[in-house]
């Protein structure tokens, strides 16, 4: 693996997160999400960002989970 960086690709609500991650998922690409309200949650304080997710992939992955992305987001506001 010549880069191992990560990169964030999507940051945004909680429902167009999952849409992100299931796609590129179907791909081969494994996501991490880092979801701070969930951890402000269980750490037993308030958010104020309830449900925004960072979608983050490997830097190697960024152009192809880029392509899914923003098909995603198209596909979203077109609805």
């Amino acid at each position: 693996m010549e880069n191992s960086e990560y990169v964030k690709v999507y940051g945004g609500n909680f429902i167009l997160a999952n849409r992100v991650i299931a796609e590129l998922q179907s791909i081969g690409i494994i996501p991490i999400v880092k979801d701070e309200s969930e951890s402000q949650r269980l750490a037993g304080y308030a958010s104020l960002d309830s449900g925004h997710q960072d979608v983050v992939v490997r830097g190697d992955e960024y152009e192809k989970a880029m392509e899914i992305v923003n098909r995603v987001k198209a596909e979203m506001e077109a609805s």
